[in-house]
């Protein structure tokens, strides 16, 4: 059977992270877990900025909201593979299941490192000129923000997958990974992939290097601008600018150990492919919730809403 492209390749096989049944039974439990806590904290997340009106008002928090769906999303597009692979012995994707995951992997995943960087920004304009950030964060600016991270996602995924579906498949199909993404997926063409690797690391690469440079250089100007803060005021940014650090980390660095540096793959790469699909999604609502002494007080009073309906419908 060949596919659009003439290759004779029609699916992959996935070696997964263990050979071992025993092992894949306990990583399956593991991830489960994982996966429940992942559905769970960033659904909490979208539902407690949505009914809450003040943080809904609040730029950092829609932005937030927008993070959760986006972390949701992502988990759906790997996880829920993986898992069914654990259950059994044979683990394959078809080509076009192989290309759907890099589209939606890569969507999700530049969406969300655009959409870091805004809150980068909106988090500069509110220590750094806190007179006129409801007029600098308007509503409709955060809006065009959000649009133009989600543009920039679709318009980086395709070109990933237009890498990749002229590519000619006839020889191995095996990936050594849990899902399927563009540095894996090349080495398997039979052809001279040397143009199309740099093409990825300019692509995928650049993109992560380029905004996480960008990251660090926006909290570095927050904290030179908090030293002439007063000292409770600094330490509620710090706090904040604190968490937002700790998620630009557990993503941006496997992404650029990950896709910029073409022509070599180590076996940790599955170590770091799990931070950024799984371990990154699940830590997110604990990082913003934990510290978060709005989004506390919110949760609170969504709960004591939800106990009050509830007896309210018993009544």
């Amino acid at each position: 059977m060949e596919n659009g492209n003439n290759s004779k390749v029609s699916e992959f096989v996935l070696l997964g992270l263990s050979s071992s049944w025993e092992l894949q039974l306990f990583l399956f439990l593991i991830f489960f877990m994982i996966y429940l806590a992942i559905v769970l904290g960033n659904l909490l997340i979208l539902v407690t900025v949505r009914v809450d009106a003040h943080l809904l008002q609040s730029p950092m928090y829609y932005f937030l909201g927008h993070l959760s769906f986006i972390d949701l999303c992502l988990s759906c597009v790997t996880v829920p593979k993986m898992l069914a692979d654990f259950l059994r012995q044979g683990k394959s994707i078809s080509f076009s299941g192989c290309l759907a995951q890099i589209y939606f992997l890569h969507f999700l995943g530049a969406s969300e490192m655009f959409l870091l960087t805004v809150m980068a920004y909106d988090r500069y304009v509110a220590i750094c000129n806190p007179l006129h950030y409801l007029t600098v964060m308007n509503r409709q600016l955060c809006l065009q923000l959000v649009c133009a991270c989600w543009c920039g996602g679709f318009i980086h995924s395709i070109t990933q997958v237009t890498l990749v579906i002229q590519l000619p498949f006839c020889g191995p199909n095996e990936l050594d990974n849990f899902y399927c993404d563009v540095p894996q997926v090349i080495k398997l063409a039979c052809m001279n992939t040397y143009v199309v690797e740099v093409l990825m690391v300019s692509n995928s690469g650049l993109l992560s290097l380029i905004c996480f440079l960008v990251l660090l250089f926006s909290y570095a100007v927050i904290l030179m601008t908090l030293k002439t803060r007063f000292r409770q005021g600094q330490i509620k940014a710090l706090s904040t600018c604190a968490s937002h650090l700790a998620v630009v980390s557990l993503i941006f660095v496997p992404c650029v150990f990950i896709y910029l540096r073409p022509f070599c793959s180590f076996s940790v790469d599955k170590v770091f492919s799990v931070f950024y699909t799984v371990i990154t999604p699940m830590l997110n609502p604990l990082i913003y919730t934990l510290r978060n002494t709005d989004m506390k007080t919110a949760m609170q009073k969504l709960r004591r809403k939800h106990v009050a309906f509830c007896y309210h419908m018993e009544g």
